[in-house]
């Protein structure tokens, strides 16, 4: 193979591994996109922000994660409204509050909250809420019917109100 012959196979060799490694990060970067939508979800999917609920519990965890930190709390009393229609003349509904049935689980409450950043910029830190504490969430209850419910704001012991970093656009 003479000099030509060898430096044109050599190019060609180049712009292959060149073109199989520019696939191989527009394929990556492809992938690693898609993966925050299929993990996040809009508001309304899973919350329905017409059922309004305030429950008052101690803190069982704080799960300080993203793309949403929890609240856990073991509840001791849960009030439910419609929320009220919007506008001057909007009349809004008294609570109807009760305590959590006998099974064990309804007492079990996880409430939706911003991420760990959005929150810091809102004045919390990891030991904003520690185990024990008593405080009561207002927020909006899951479309399932389970015990998750996405806060808007915490309200703690000593009449501290944090605001939660809800995805819903209305805070009370």
């Amino acid at each position: 193979m003479n000099r030509q012959a060898h430096a044109n196979s050599s190019r060609r060799g180049i712009r292959g591994v060149m073109k199989i490694g520019a696939l191989t990060s527009i394929a990556a970067a492809a992938v690693a996109a898609s993966l925050p939508l299929a993990a996040h979800h809009s508001f309304s999917a899973e919350f329905d922000g017409s059922k309004e609920i305030k429950a008052t519990g101690a803190v069982t965890k704080l799960d300080w994660q993203n793309p949403h930190g929890w609240i856990h709390l073991t509840v001791t009393e849960i009030c439910e409204r419609t929320a009220a229609a919007r506008g001057p003349d909007a009349v809004e509904q008294e609570w109807a509050c009760r305590a959590p049935g006998s099974n064990e689980k309804e007492a079990d409450w996880a409430f939706e909250i911003g991420s760990p950043n959005g929150l810091m910029r809102q004045g919390w830190t990891r030991n904003s809420l520690k185990a024990g504490d008593v405080v009561t969430v207002q927020g909006s209850r899951a479309r399932d019917g389970s015990t998750n419910s996405n806060a808007r704001s915490v309200t703690t012991a000593d009449g501290k109100r944090l605001f939660a970093g809800s995805s819903q656009d209305a805070t009370p």
